[in-house]
């Protein structure tokens, strides 16, 4: 999701061979923050000048296998797949287990991303082949799949515990740009609420932080950055006649629903921040959200015309972007707010977008024509 989601929305053109030359460079680090099933799992990015202050110590990993890594990567720095199977003398799929138990625990991390990016399309995890380690024939250190790369201890560098939890603060603020107790529990930030509360009521006591109520439903105590009030009053005085419509998945930090926000009453419907949902956002509304697989859709769509046609044309546009940014060849959508999606009664808004009706449901095809879908 991290690739294929969040960093694109953010990034024009991003490409992955971006991201790894700044890894490579030491410009920026990334840690494992906790697994998510056996081969897939969150993770962080850092400015490297900032990890001291903003990523948790690490969590030591138990077992003796684990022990033994650690010992060799202190002992030898950075090292690759095949010099720490010589060095810990462990089975290659014991020594690779080990290895990213040991960067779910945040101790161990990597110079490049592509030991992650094939690890989560490794997908089977049967018996593998003898391998034979060495140089392969394009000049590259050969190892399984999620093995790549240079592997190293993470040394957290020595800081004052009241400047971290500082700029710890001063990074949720920027994040969120309204600081509540509902964001701060969502970032599942170490201590939550009450280990952050003291350093804003702090920074709000020397004149760097406000306190008020600056958006109505968020809750008693907010915090904002000098400012925030002007910008928004920007966003509140939006121009309404261009409003701005954008498919995010529904963990992307920049979907406020079931964290800052809570979801819509919607009768019969399941909202969750579950990997592989999307949600569906116009000028900051929820208007749509698609399950894991997008094979089911919930619209939340407002009652009167023409609001609610335009709201539709929006979603359904939106939706014509799923192939593009799933990767997939096609999309099936099966049902719509509980019924065969065929049978929805703004049918013809999804049609127009380039979906056909078939007997499971609505497709759309990849290579299928799209009458104004664009990405925003």
């Amino acid at each position: 999701m991290l690739e294929g989601e969040v960093l694109p929305a953010r990034v024009a053109n991003y490409r992955a061979t971006d991201l790894d030359v700044l890894c490579g460079a030491g410009d920026v680090v990334w840690r494992g923050v906790r697994p998510l099933g056996q081969a897939d799992g969150y993770v962080a990015l850092y400015l490297a000048d900032d990890a001291a202050w903003l990523a948790p110590d690490p969590t030591p990993a138990a077992g003796e296998l684990a022990a033994r890594v650690r010992e060799a990567l202190q002992a030898r720095g950075a090292s690759f797949f095949a010099e720490l199977v010589t060095q810990v003398r462990a089975s290659v799929d014991e020594l690779l287990e080990a290895l990213w138990d040991l960067v779910w625990a945040g101790e161990v991390t990597n110079d490049t991303l592509t030991c992650l990016r094939s690890r989560l399309a490794g997908g089977d995890r049967g018996p593998r082949p003898q391998l034979r380690f060495g140089v392969d024939g394009r000049g590259r250190r050969s190892g399984p799949p999620g093995s790549e790369g240079r592997w190293s201890l993470v040394t957290p560098r020595p800081v004052d515990e009241t400047e971290r939890r500082a700029a710890r603060a001063r990074q949720l603020l920027a994040r969120h740009g309204v600081l509540t107790r509902e964001a701060v529990a969502a970032e599942d930030h170490e201590g939550g609420f009450a280990a952050v509360y003291p350093v804003l009521k702090a920074m709000e006591e020397a004149g760097r932080v406000r306190r008020g109520y600056f958006v109505a439903g968020l809750g008693a105590t907010q915090f904002a950055l000098p400012g925030a009030e002007d910008r928004l009053r920007d966003v509140r005085d939006i121009d309404e006649d261009a409003p701005f419509t954008v498919l995010l998945a529904a963990t992307d930090p920049a979907n406020p629903y079931g964290a800052a926000l809570p979801w819509p009453d919607v009768p019969e419907a399941r909202f969750e921040r579950a990997a592989g949902a999307r949600v569906v956002l116009r000028d900051g509304r929820l208007i749509g959200f698609l399950s894991r697989g997008a094979r089911s859709l919930v619209t939340h769509l407002p009652d009167a015309e023409p609001e609610r046609g335009r709201a539709t044309a929006a979603l359904a546009e939106a939706l014509a972007l799923l192939p593009e940014v799933t990767g997939q060849r096609y999309v099936l959508l099966e049902q719509i707010d509980n019924q065969p999606a065929p049978a929805w009664p703004q049918v013809a808004a999804l049609t127009a977008a380039g979906f056909r009706p078939t007997h499971d449901g609505l497709i759309l095809r990849r290579d299928e024509p799209r009458l104004g879908a664009r990405r925003r």
